[in-house]
């Protein structure tokens, strides 16, 4: 099958790809080492997402630094002017990443301010005279914004995973050699954990599903109508940037010699991206069906990886 290039929804791994410069491995990896494709959560009362129960970005940056054997140093809270001081003494080392921040209030994007927008992730590369110098990887190479503005955005108030403001990476390091194979074998006892649908992340809302039970529900949903709202996050961002991280797991278990693994892993993403066009078309019907097809798809997914995992592919004795 031919691997997925393209554009997509990926801030926080193309920002720590930015972040870490010529020594980063390709963003594919990046993400696949977040954990971020290995499950379906829906939280109760909130919007669904193809990515693991109780998993977060925060959670995903911190693992996928660890992994690929580097270190940083995160800071947050704290007072505007505190943050922009820490801000601008980083930026004077090296670029900075700095999220989550609310989306819709990042002033050179069309359309703001839209406070709740969404999270997101930039890259900072200086702060001189009151003017933030950022690569915002959702199509914004060096745009600028005034410190005022910047910092309303990076105080996340909107943002549900996260309970500090003006969280910021830096100082990047390396604490130990480590190849994209070895940090991809080493992610896959997580990334079954992840697929379990049990969380182990952070505490979810009363009544949220993980896993195939969140995807059969969901399809319940479509069954009953599903809510507008609803249907344009998922339209517009939940399948494909889940179809995205399926195939580039998929791509990094073939790196792996894993076969069956990369087949599942594939096999989900081609029925996860099919969803889109019945989203769009409004053909529930279709749409409740392949939810259906795609539930239980990720205990198979796991399966694969526990067999794996048993077999030593983590590098662990089997």
């Amino acid at each position: 099958m031919s691997t997925y290039t393209g554009s997509g929804p990926y801030c926080y791994a193309n920002s720590l790809a930015m972040a870490l410069g010529p020594a980063a491995p390709p963003v594919a990896v990046v993400e696949t080492l977040t954990g971020s494709a290995f499950g379906a959560q829906l939280p109760g009362g909130g919007l669904p997402f193809f990515d693991p129960y109780g998993w977060d970005p925060e959670q995903g940056l911190d693992a996928a630094v660890e992994l690929l054997g580097l270190g940083c140093v995160r800071t947050a809270d704290g007072s505007a002017a505190e943050a922009a001081a820490r801000l601008r003494a980083a930026c004077a080392v090296g670029p900075v990443l700095v999220g989550p921040v609310d989306l819709g209030l990042l002033p050179y994007r069309p359309g703001t301010p839209a406070r709740g927008e969404g999270d997101h992730y930039v890259v900072v590369l200086d702060l001189v005279d009151g003017v933030v110098l950022l690569h915002d990887p959702e199509g914004h190479p060096y745009a600028t914004s005034p410190l005022a503005a910047f910092t309303e955005a990076w105080r996340a108030e909107t943002v549900e995973y996260t309970d500090v403001p003006f969280v910021m990476r830096s100082g990047f390091t390396r604490r130990r050699e480590v190849t994209v194979e070895r940090a991809l074998r080493r992610s896959l006892p997580r990334a079954a954990e992840w697929l379990s649908g049990r969380g182990g992340g952070r505490p979810s809302p009363p009544g949220s599903l993980g896993g195939a039970a969140a995807v059969e529900a969901l399809a319940e949903l479509v069954g009953t109508g599903l809510d507008p709202a609803v249907r344009e996050h998922l339209a517009g961002f939940a399948v494909r940037v889940g179809a995205r991280r399926l195939a580039d797991a998929a791509h990094c278990l073939g790196l792996l010699r894993l076969p069956e693994a990369a087949a599942e892993a594939a096999r989900q993403a081609r029925l996860l991206g099919g969803l889109q066009h019945p989203l769009v078309t409004g053909d529930d019907a279709a749409l409740a069906a392949g939810l259906r097809l795609l539930a239980p798809g990720y205990e198979r997914l796991r399966g694969r990886l526990l067999s794996a995992v048993a077999a030593g592919a983590d590098g662990t004795p089997g």
